[in-house]
């Protein structure tokens, strides 16, 4: 017995269920008396299940994971409670999805760094399982808890930091177009070029994926044009550091041909060469404020807010500095 069933015979939804079931306001007498008649009539027994979080990630493969584990981690230590790691990865087959057995171990919540699909958001809701999107990549329907990050206002400082130096030809290396925070540090990006009066060049923004390799590839791209950038913002510090190795192979040193700003301020920005200059998303505390939204409804408590997005800030180091005409 499932709370989707007791929602869809009793013609409620399922939030409205998941009330009566948790003791919260917000749901009539009569529906209130409809819905315990019916929990007391099928025998549905809500799951002691408070003791489990799940972490969902699509693929876990670099530094940026860890960073978010590390945060989870940390609140799930305080409230006692065990952290199940799900790695979806590529699904080849077409038997069960890595979904059926988040169901089945039936956790207290779920943090997702995964994007799920509508679909399995449902299957989530149905089963009275609390989830938050971690990061989300794509619109949300109302209502979706998320926690995520200030990515316009971090593109906008990454940029301003350069035009304060005296840069005007700054070349972005933006993300796929579909990623909702490439797009959002794109537009800040632009925000901070038109607010100091320069016009955004098409030709100095290229679209990588979000890896060293691919942040490589669209460095070459910009800086073998006949008049190339004098600064380089990627869109996250993977990225950066392939316009590292892409100025190393043209001989260009770093900052005094040219200035790199990255995204993220993942542990290894302070230990390459020059340190870089990155804009600091608060992973950690992004995925602490998570864990909290996530377990806090999953004890059925009334929640001030689905959304939250916590300040990016820039972190300035040596990657930086006035172009050379300067």
């Amino acid at each position: 017995m499932t709370i989707s069933y007791i929602a869809e015979t009793a013609g409620v939804s399922i939030p409205t269920v998941s009330k009566v079931v948790n003791g919260r306001s917000g749901v009539s007498a009569d529906t209130r008396a409809r819905v315990e008649a019916l929990i007391h009539e099928y025998g549905y027994r809500k799951s002691n299940r408070r003791n489990l979080l799940e972490l969902v990630f699509g693929q876990l493969e670099d530094l940026w994971g860890i960073e978010i584990i590390r945060g989870v981690e940390r609140v799930a230590r305080e409230h006692r409670v065990g952290v199940v790691l799900t790695e979806f990865g590529p699904r080849r087959d077409t038997g069960d999805h890595p979904i059926d057995d988040t169901l089945a171990r039936r956790p207290a919540c779920v943090v997702t760094v995964a994007q799920l699909t509508e679909e399995q958001r449902d299957r989530l809701r149905a089963n009275d399982i609390p989830f938050v999107v971690f990061d989300p990549t794509t619109e949300l329907p109302d209502g979706v808890p998320f926690v995520g990050a200030t990515n316009w206002a971090g593109g906008r400082s990454a940029t301003r930091h350069l035009i304060g130096l005296g840069h005007r030809r700054i070349g972005m290396i933006s993300g796929p177009d579909g990623v909702l925070c490439c797009r959002a540090r794109l537009d800040g990006y632009r925000s901070a070029l038109e607010a100091a009066g320069l016009a955004m060049d098409p030709d100095l923004v290229v679209r990588a994926d979000l890896t060293r390799q691919d942040g490589r590839t669209a460095a070459l791209a910009l800086l073998d044009r006949a008049d190339p950038p004098t600064a380089v913002f990627a869109c996250n510090d993977l990225q950066a550091l392939g316009v590292y190795e892409a100025a190393r192979e043209l001989g260009l040193r770093i900052p005094a041909d040219l200035s790199v700003v990255g995204f993220d301020d993942l542990p290894v920005a302070a230990l390459v060469d020059p340190p870089l200059t990155t804009v600091h998303q608060p992973l950690a505390e992004m995925a602490a404020a998570a864990t909290e939204l996530a377990l806090a409804l999953g004890r059925g408590e009334p929640t001030p807010q689905v959304g939250l997005e916590l300040a990016t800030t820039l972190t300035v180091r040596r990657s930086t500095a006035r172009p050379a005409d300067h």
